[in-house]
């Protein structure tokens, strides 16, 4: 009988994965990116783990909607899922391209202003992703590592030329250790803001809606994901790059 039930469980998580993946977690409405000639400030936050872009209590998701709410004409953020990271990559050409010509001219590449942040898996996939950009000539303004664990096939480590700025946020508690450091690979062309450590040794915080498990096994990785500390450096940094400064809003809760 379990042999007959099992095909059945694959074409379920199948089409799960498929539902998950689709529409793009975009948290800004559409009238943000074809507002203007000119390409917005495009914001890419990648979950950890199989965590769902439609996961609200995440920070990642949180944030990406807090800048839509803030930057409505400036900025277009979307969340997604690490394991569809093709997806970001296809929505950032897609808003590169004013023209709608199919393809990104010097000019377009060059009026290019994007900022990439992710967690665990997540984080690994920003840097992944800012070298695939690197490879189309692409600038990157800024990327955020939280807690980084670097997939199978990537270095999470060494922050590639076309990033101006990069930051990493990490935490060396419990069973899974994330990056500790990162470097530029042409440190005349990337500023590393720092590694900054967190310790959650004996810490309080609860991230109340996350499954048990996560709280358990791997709690001070959840943890340093649900920190509001944390979150607002990130919201600082990110802030700092875009064109005017706005009330920060409470994150990570």
């Amino acid at each position: 009988m379990l042999h007959r039930l099992f095909p059945l469980r694959l074409a379920f998580l199948f089409v799960v994965g498929i539902l998950s993946a689709w529409p793009p977690a975009s948290a800004c409405p559409e009238s943000a990116a074809e507002s203007s000639s000119k390409s917005p400030i495009i914001v890419i936050g990648f979950l950890g783990g199989y965590v769902s872009h439609t996961s609200l209590f995440h920070s990642e998701v949180q944030l990406a909607a807090q800048l839509c709410r803030d930057y409505p004409a400036d900025v277009v953020a979307e969340a997604f899922e690490n394991h569809h990271a093709e997806l970001a990559h296809q929505e950032i050409l897609k808003l590169l391209d004013t023209d709608h010509d199919g393809s990104l001219s010097p000019e377009e590449k060059k009026n290019a202003r994007i900022i990439i942040y992710g967690h665990s898996w997540g984080a690994s996939e920003t840097v992944n992703l800012a070298r695939q950009l690197e490879k189309e000539g692409v600038p990157i303004q800024l990327t955020i590592q939280v807690d980084s664990v670097g997939k199978r096939g990537q270095n999470d480590s060494l922050i590639p030329a076309n990033v101006r700025q990069a930051a990493n946020f990490y935490q060396s508690g419990g069973i899974l250790h994330s990056r500790a450091e990162i470097r530029a690979a042409d440190p005349a062309r990337t500023q590393i803001i720092g590694n900054f450590r967190f310790d959650y040794k004996g810490s309080t915080l609860t991230c109340e809606k996350y499954p048990w498990w996560d709280r358990y096994f791997v709690k001070s990785h959840t943890q340093i994901e649900c920190d509001p500390k944390v979150w607002t450096q990130i919201d600082s940094l990110i802030r700092s790059s875009l064109p005017h400064r706005v009330t920060t809003a409470s994150l990570g809760n």
